[in-house]
């Protein structure tokens, strides 16, 4: 591997490319410590230290959120205006159109997306501003309007970066965003861990056990992250004037995990959301009704996770991978899989198979998100450890891993997959 990272410094177009990802990252690390104006930052950090939704905010965003730094919001409303596109490109039949017509419809997507971006940045920022008014050292409506124009400011920022990392630099630059933030996090664990050994919260023996656990998860992400189910396929022969195409076999690749980190994602916002509604009721009985019984690594809590994974993971598969349109184009074109006939019973087929592997698919998600519970209970180490970070971080280090493959596949080098 260090071979291979030294052959790709030494390719300039290469070495331009990770140098020049490598200084948006830092840019980006910087901004995340400078403060939002006007901020009491030691009460938001009360907050987040409680979880909730804006404890997930903080684990995306690096700890920007709880500093209340210029990218409090991170790049979280780019992530939720790109899923609202795709819904309405299936929903909608103009962005359906849009979506077919190449680089130019992606282009015009990628337009309306930035637009979703900054008036969702800008309905977070106000809703925050006006939630927090306590963290405010004066909650007047210019300090409200300064904070919300900074923090909607500050993701159009990160939207830009990220899309610059993607043209000029190596791999997709709103995931190495989301990756650089998780990734700084890193540290401070260490550190918590270290001084719970020092001080006797925990033993050498639990480290260990939690290293190993860490270990295994990983290995367990990346095994799922890259397994696929290949169905074959057969192209039946056919004579065009003096040529003969076809004749050839294929597969077509589902993915064990189609949907990825996103019903994580969703479940654990649907979840923390009225945890996070409850926090700036501190007192009301809501508030205390889902400390009780929903606290995070609760039995509830686990349970209602778990079951909207499990439901997410159909729903998204469902919605970006469509049998129907397969099986069709399959037919169009004189493919078929063995021992099935086209038509209903290929579509048939496929779901039957795609059914089978996105449960698979749902469980594993299940347990990497249960996993930390299980094992914060048996080494009693405090330490966030959570699946959806460990999930974006492993599937953004893949997916770069094989862009940098691919360049040096180009040019004859040994790759990393090698």
């Amino acid at each position: 591997m260090l071979e291979t990272l030294r052959n790709a410094w030494k390719i300039p177009d290469l070495r331009k490319r990770i140098s020049f990802t490598i200084a948006m990252l830092i840019i980006f690390r910087v901004g995340a410590f400078i403060p939002v104006p006007g901020i009491n930052r030691a009460y938001i950090q009360e907050i987040v230290e409680k979880g909730g939704l804006l404890g997930f905010f903080d684990v995306v965003s690096g700890g920007a959120f709880k500093n209340f730094t210029i990218f409090a919001l991170s790049i979280t409303p780019y992530i939720t205006a790109s899923i609202i596109m795709q819904l309405l490109t299936i929903a909608i039949p103009r962005l359906e159109q849009l979506a077919k017509e190449g680089e130019e419809g992606r282009k015009k997507i990628a337009q309306y997306t930035r637009y979703g971006t900054v008036i969702l940045a800008l309905v977070q920022s106000i809703g925050l501003s006006l939630g927090m008014r306590g963290a405010l050292y004066a909650a007047t409506p210019l300090n409200i309007a300064i904070v919300a124009i900074t923090l909607t400011a500050g993701t159009a920022f990160l939207m830009w970066l990220g899309e610059q990392i993607t043209d000029k630099g190596i791999g997709n630059g709103i995931s190495l965003i989301i990756f650089a933030g998780i990734i700084s996090r890193l540290p401070d664990g260490l550190a918590k861990i270290y001084q719970y050994y020092k001080v006797g919260t925990t033993n050498l023996f639990e480290i260990i056990l939690f290293a190993l656990g860490a270990v295994l998860v990983i290995a367990g992400v990346v095994a799922i992250q890259q397994g696929q189910r290949r169905i074959p396929v057969q192209y039946a022969k056919r004579v065009v004037g003096r040529k003969m195409y076809g004749g050839h076999s294929t597969h077509i690749p589902l993915r064990v995990n189609q949907a990825g980190v996103i019903p994580v994602i969703f479940s654990t916002s649907l979840l923390a959301f009225p945890q996070t509604i409850g926090a700036f009721f501190p007192n009301s009985g809501f508030n205390l009704f889902m400390q009780k019984y929903f606290a995070w690594g609760g039995f509830a809590h686990t349970a209602f996770n778990a079951a909207l994974i499990v439901f997410f993971t159909y729903f998204y598969t469902a919605i970006t991978f469509n049998p129907i349109e397969v099986s069709n184009n399959l037919k169009k074109y004189g493919g078929f899989i063995p021992g099935i006939r086209p038509g209903k019973p290929t579509t048939d087929f496929i779901n039957r198979v795609l059914s089978r592997i996105t449960l698979v698919g749902g469980l594993f998600l299940v347990l990497i998100v249960v996993l930390p519970v299980i094992l914060m209970k048996f080494t009693g180490l405090k330490v966030y450890f959570g699946g959806t970070a460990l999930l974006i971080v492993v599937g953004v280090a893949l997916e770069t891993m094989k862009q940098i493959e691919a360049q040096m596949l180009m040019r004859h080098y040994q790759g990393f997959l090698k």
